[in-house]
């Protein structure tokens, strides 16, 4: 049986030099030259490459101070006014130190918060684009705003007084709240929970400037050593020797559906010629919706799908993605893209209705299901990111397992939707053979087991992570 720990097995494979054309497979009119260990090349818009994708801007942004000095700032930031941070505060911060937004350094000025709300990119000083479709912003009250007056600095402390980070060179500006949402969400419905948990209640300023994060930031949760850094994970990719990094997201527990288009895409990649494509299962670990399933259990689950083999864990990296979750459909699954960038990931898997969620008020879906994957494929500063669209899985009951969807026999094919698995691991019955490990089902059923009704006979609420 495979373990987590045996996801970080070292790997040796030979050095490779080969020059052919291939056929794409994800765009079936391409035709693509690669010259593995050569630089880039772009040939009808498709980049392949050997090595790690370079960073946005070039250089990985890494906030967290050096040892020597953290005493040292721990000590400052005491004698600085203080911003107390919420949760969802605390998980950019994490973000930000590490380099995921980079070349962000620090919670947005006006012109980053501008450029990000009107273009979802950021130009830099030599006049180049990278992508940065949702604001990473900090919002103070108006009393914050007086007891901060000229100073150039702040102290942002955590819900428990402890120091986290100093905020240099600050800037405060006005909080567009209805503009924000408008363009974040591209509704102003009640009910999207982001914006319930952060903005509306929020303060109408906006406080920007230069971040030094005073330790990494831990949440003491167990699954720490889960969240690999940007550079941790580049360090890792090159330690396996991959000259392909694939990325898939996800905030729900993997089905065999979801592993047979992880296993395929790298069978598709080495077909093009790569000779080590390394997946990059990246579960979000920040704030999610109360009837998401939690990221410890999550965590879990992923874990049962490795032992049980219905993953490689020879070339499948696990680890935690920190941010929190918009639910901002096409807006968000550009952030969600770029900061697998700075990871080190030049593929990107994208599903139907990516970050996408329910109309909070009509019965509708908020997004078109296939705006994301366009969207990703036109993105500013994404050209260097290979955009992989979902083949579409559905439960083959000829077959009675998971497999890729044949539109001439519609009749053979049952579709779990995420409510559907739900709803059975709720009620404790059981999906059609085949569709998740057993391990993993199990798994889910205890969470919704664990959510004992009260003396009432009602289920408690859960709570949002």
């Amino acid at each position: 049986m495979a373990s987590m720990a045996s996801l970080f097995t070292k790997i040796s494979f030979p050095s490779h030099s080969l020059s052919k054309t291939f056929d794409t497979h994800f765009s079936p009119s391409f035709k693509v030259n690669i010259s593995l260990g050569a630089k880039a090349r772009t040939h009808l818009g498709l980049r392949v490459s050997s090595g790690l994708i370079e960073p946005d801007g070039g250089k990985l942004v890494e906030l967290v101070v050096e040892d020597s000095r953290r005493d040292l700032k721990k000590g400052e930031a005491f004698s600085l006014p203080r911003i107390k941070l919420s949760r969802i505060d605390v998980e950019w911060v994490h973000v930000l130190s590490e380099g995921w937004a980079t070349p962000l350094r620090g919670f947005m000025r006006e012109t980053e918060f501008l450029q990000t709300l009107h273009f979802n990119s950021l130009r830099l000083d030599d006049g180049s684009v990278v992508n940065m479709s949702v604001p990473i912003v900090l919002a103070i009250d108006d009393d914050q705003k007086h007891r901060i007056g000229d100073s150039k600095k702040v102290a942002l402390f955590d819900s428990q007084g402890n120091p986290v980070a100093i905020l240099n060179d600050i800037e405060i500006y006005k909080h567009p709240k209805e503009e924000r949402i408008a363009r974040t969400w591209g509704t102003t419905a009640s009910g999207l929970p982001y914006v319930e948990e952060t903005i509306t209640n929020a303060g109408n300023w906006l406080i920007g400037g230069d971040l030094e994060v005073i330790e990494p930031v831990k949440y003491h949760d167990g699954l720490d050593h889960f969240r690999l850094s940007p550079s941790e994970l580049r360090e890792e990719f090159t330690r396996r020797n991959a000259d392909a990094v694939f990325a898939f997201q996800l905030r729900n527990p993997v089905h065999n559906g979801h592993a047979l288009l992880m296993t395929d895409t790298r069978k598709r990649l080495l077909d093009m010629g790569y000779k080590n494509p390394v997946l990059l299962l990246h579960p979000l670990g920040g704030y999610t919706k109360a009837d998401d399933v939690p990221l410890a259990w999550r965590m879990k689950q992923h874990e049962k799908v490795l032992e049980d083999g219905v993953l490689d864990p020879e070339t499948t990296v696990v680890s935690i993605f920190p941010s929190p979750m918009h639910y901002a459909g096409p807006t968000e699954v550009q952030w969600h893209a770029k900061a697998r960038i700075n990871a080190g990931a030049n593929f990107y898997i994208v599903g139907r209705d990516p970050a996408g969620m329910s109309h909070p008020v009509e019965k509708r879906d908020l997004y078109d299901a296939d705006h994301g994957k366009k969207v990703l494929s036109m993105a500013p500063g994404l050209e260097r990111l290979n955009i992989l669209p979902f083949r579409v899985a559905a439960y083959d009951k000829t077959q009675g397992k998971m497999a890729f969807f044949d539109p001439s026999r519609p009749q053979d094919f049952l579709f779990i939707s995420g409510t559907k698995m739900r709803t059975l691991a709720r009620n404790k019955e059981s999906p059609p053979d085949g569709f998740m490990c057993p391990g993993g089902w199990k798994v889910l059923v205890d969470y919704y087991d664990s959510l004992v009704p009260s003396s009432n006979g009602k289920v408690p609420e859960a709570v949002a992570a």
